[in-house]
């Protein structure tokens, strides 16, 4: 316990509570074994303003009560801490149905950064935004091909843009079925990123949980057989 408490105190985070799950009968715990000089240094640590995070950093921060205890412990001590992280995978349209993450896929660089469509262990994060991008293999069955697409946005694909779009994390609902696509359509656009759709209500999602993304169209007519989508869930996960 007294490792926990220092490196609760050395924590760069300061939302100390938050992160540790401290309620009142461990926080009684913790300051029945320090000296009263100890105790004021905790409360006013635990009691200082903490500093402003920003980003998908700030919005996982919300949601500290949500993260498995395991997790939390191995921040608290250092072993986890939080970094930008962007989940990703690369998929043919090859049918009206496109399963962005399956359970057979493993990680390969250019293609997905992501096994089995899960998340591995101590792995948490939080969905802030997604992008969405389309473009055209030179050689649909060369992986070295379609390494090396160039994606740009879907305003260039119809049949993709008039699509639909689901996100579910263990069978449940981050984006509802129905979702259009042309949240994506952000061509031209100055104030965001290029096929970025930001979640007003971002969603977290814990190790081991299934990832479902699935875009769902609704003709295929005009899409070149070479097509190909990238799908990025961006936001703040855990990492060593």
């Amino acid at each position: 316990m007294d490792d926990l408490i220092k490196s609760a105190l050395d924590s760069e985070y300061n939302n100390v509570g938050d992160l540790l799950g401290i309620d009142e009968a461990l926080l009684g715990e913790v300051m029945g074994r320090l000296n009263p000089v100890e105790k004021v240094k905790l409360i006013k640590k635990i009691n200082s303003k903490p500093a402003t995070s920003r980003g998908s950093r700030a919005e996982f921060e919300k949601f500290f009560k949500e993260v498995p205890d395991t997790v939390k412990q191995e921040l608290s001590i250092g072993n986890l801490r939080l970094a930008d992280y962007t989940l990703y995978s690369i998929k043919q349209v090859n049918s009206k149905t496109i399963k962005m993450f399956e359970t057979q896929d493993d990680k390969e660089i250019g293609l997905r950064n992501v096994s089995n469509a899960k998340l591995p262990k101590n792995f948490v994060f939080l969905v802030s935004g997604i992008y969405l991008l389309a473009g055209i293999a030179e050689n649909p069955a060369d992986k070295e091909s379609v390494k090396a697409i160039p994606f740009r946005g879907i305003n260039n694909f119809p049949a993709i843009a008039n699509g639909e779009f689901s996100l579910k994390a263990n069978k449940k609902q981050i984006i509802p079925e129905g979702c259009v696509v042309r949240n994506f359509v952000t061509d031209g656009y100055t104030f965001t990123k290029l096929g970025y759709y930001k979640l007003d209500n971002p969603r977290m999602i814990k190790d081991d949980e299934l990832i479902e993304f699935i875009v769902e169209l609704g003709t295929m007519q005009g899409i070149n057989p070479a097509t190909f989508l990238y799908v990025g869930l961006d936001g703040t996960g855990t990492t060593p």
